[in-house]
């Protein structure tokens, strides 16, 4: 495994222990360009009482404005396999590369893995499982919380 993936995966795995801090979903995500954070977030939905500000939508958020080329040569790290929103908008920015600490803890990852690869983004599961532990724990005593936003 690439180390970068590494180093990078950690900083991901940083923010989502500041969310979960806070008392928030433990999701963390930081974008990449040129071996440089760009920007860095965590889902703060709970937090901001703000639907849409999952730890992607943080990151990119965080990231500021940027010119469309940036995006096009960066890659976005996610904890979690991201959700049809996130994947959407990893999309719309052509951001070409997306490194998922896991995809397993969430069912129906596989539709927006699906809709990413038929979009030219690669994926790179890292499978780590500091990922998955600290999900799994987060849902099994936050049910209500985390199902608030999944809509299952």
């Amino acid at each position: 495994m690439n180390t970068n993936h590494t180093r990078f995966m950690n900083e991901a795995i940083k923010e989502a222990k500041i969310g979960l801090n806070e008392g928030g979903i433990p999701i963390g995500s930081v974008i990449v360009y040129k071996d440089q954070i760009i920007g860095r977030g965590h889902n703060q939905r709970v937090q901001n009482g703000n639907p849409l500000l999952h730890g992607e939508m943080d990151a990119l958020q965080n990231a500021g404005r940027l010119d469309s080329s940036i995006y096009r040569e960066s890659t976005i790290y996610s904890t979690l396999s991201p959700c049809i929103m996130c994947s959407g908008t990893i999309v719309h920015y052509k951001i070409p590369i997306l490194v998922v600490g896991e995809n397993e803890t969430v069912k129906d990852t596989t539709m927006c893995e699906d809709f990413l690869i038929d979009n030219k983004i690669e994926i790179i599961n890292m499978d780590v499982d500091e990922c998955k532990s600290m999900m799994s724990t987060f849902i099994h005593n936050n049910k209500e919380l985390w199902f608030e936003d999944i809509s299952i």
